[in-house]
């Protein structure tokens, strides 16, 4: 490895730490959430599920995977740049596809916030890891950057999603009836 560029991507290891647990740590509130909510999740909001819960999941772990990638001491700019590559090219395509149905279908009832959030948002930060994968790929610093740019961008959007889904799981929950409940 090129001792220059381990030197520079180990300024940021606490970063690529600090990112990493927050992701991994909302992917599994993730689980919990969509396990809380089970009761308000039908066939018929199969779709919408697919369309809202997986695609956070899916940013979450981005985020997740790019730290883990980050930290691997064996990279060189190469290495890294390609890995980023990959992995924005797919988030880049998975959000486009998500674009679609909800701009350019409109497939489901949402404010334009909502789509914003759900598809706009994430796709830049796809799209600015691949801006990163470019600047490695040319040995640019600016590169990380980029990179720490996107993951930001990710982790944001997919904060304001789960809480959007939290709100929605929330309204759509069954209550019990408060004169039933056994206090004894």
């Amino acid at each position: 490895m090129d001792s220059s560029f381990a030197e520079l991507v180990d300024n940021w290891h606490d970063f690529d730490l600090l990112i990493g647990t927050a992701a991994a740590t909302l992917v599994g509130l993730m689980f919990v959430a969509a396990s809380i909510g089970a009761s308000v999740f039908t066939e018929k909001s199969r779709a919408a599920m697919q369309a809202f819960i997986s695609p956070t999941v899916v940013h979450f772990t981005t985020v997740l995977v790019i730290a883990v990638l980050a930290v691997v001491p064996t990279h060189e700019w190469l290495t890294l740049a390609g890995l980023l590559a990959l992995v924005g090219l797919a988030g880049a395509i998975y959000s486009a596809k998500l674009w679609i149905q909800l701009f350019v279908h409109r497939r489901f009832d949402v404010d334009i916030v909502d789509r914003l959030f759900y598809a706009a948002i994430p796709l830049l930060g796809h799209l600015l890891l691949l801006l990163a994968a470019f600047l490695l790929l040319r040995q640019s610093e600016a590169g990380l950057d980029w990179l720490a740019a996107g993951q930001i961008t990710l982790l944001l959007a997919g904060i304001r999603n789960a809480w959007d889904m939290m709100i929605w799981i929330v309204i759509r929950a069954p209550t019990a009836d408060v004169g039933s409940r056994d206090d004894t």
